[in-house]
């Protein structure tokens, strides 16, 4: 039997393509035969180790023009709402724990999923510990449960671990995919390209030889 290929899913949730990529990322994966490793993290922290106190986009204007009307393009060509939130970059570190506790748990992609709807699709400030408990108990999730225990120290340094092996290996955006080779992919549109390596590669290591 053909052992199943892994991809790592980086994303951060302030980051506008790390939306587009984890609204189609499953089907992708499953058609291609893929396992999912689902890895939130913050890019905060390493775009201070560059000097930036905010995201590329609002420091290089021209460059965040060209973003956000890419954006309303690719939310069209994928069939996705998308909404330009009032606040950018928005302050994703609760939603973060919260996603990285629920990766044990089987629930962290419809989570992400919900809280990327929520920002980007109904311009909700997922800052809000409200709108991340609604979330929650809209999937059927203890919510006051949940929060209290993904806000525990346990849970934000293993955040900061992630955040940590996130810049010893390189990763400087999201979304970023990573092949079980380490080979690392950057940007919604080096999805599909990401899940072909990861297929090729477990291939060719079952490959006598």
């Amino acid at each position: 039997m053909q052992r199943q290929p892994i991809l790592e899913f980086w994303y951060e949730f302030a980051s506008t393509y790390s939306y587009l990529a984890a609204m189609r990322i499953e089907a992708q994966a499953k058609q291609a035969g893929v396992q999912l490793l689902w890895r939130p993290f913050l890019l905060g922290p390493i775009f201070k180790a560059q000097g930036w106190d905010t995201s590329p986009f609002n420091l290089y204007p021209a460059k965040g023009r060209y973003m956000w009307r890419d954006m309303e393009r690719e939310a069209v060509r994928f069939g996705l709402p998308f909404y330009r939130p009032k606040t950018f970059p928005q302050n994703g570190l609760l939603a973060a724990r919260v996603a990285l506790l629920g990766t044990d748990r089987g629930w962290t992609p419809a989570f992400t999923k919900a809280v990327y709807t929520a920002q980007f699709a109904e311009c909700r400030d997922i800052a809000d510990p409200q709108a991340i408990a609604g979330i929650l108990t809209g999937l059927g999730i203890e919510a006051e449960a949940v929060l209290a225990e993904a806000q525990g120290e346990a849970n934000k340094t293993r955040l900061r671990r992630m955040g940590d092996e996130a810049q010893s290996r390189g990763l400087f955006g999201a979304p970023t995919f990573f092949a079980e080779d380490g080979e690392m992919f950057w940007g919604n549109d080096r999805l599909e390209q990401a899940l072909d390596w990861a297929v090729t590669q477990a291939r060719r290591a079952e490959w006598p030889g």
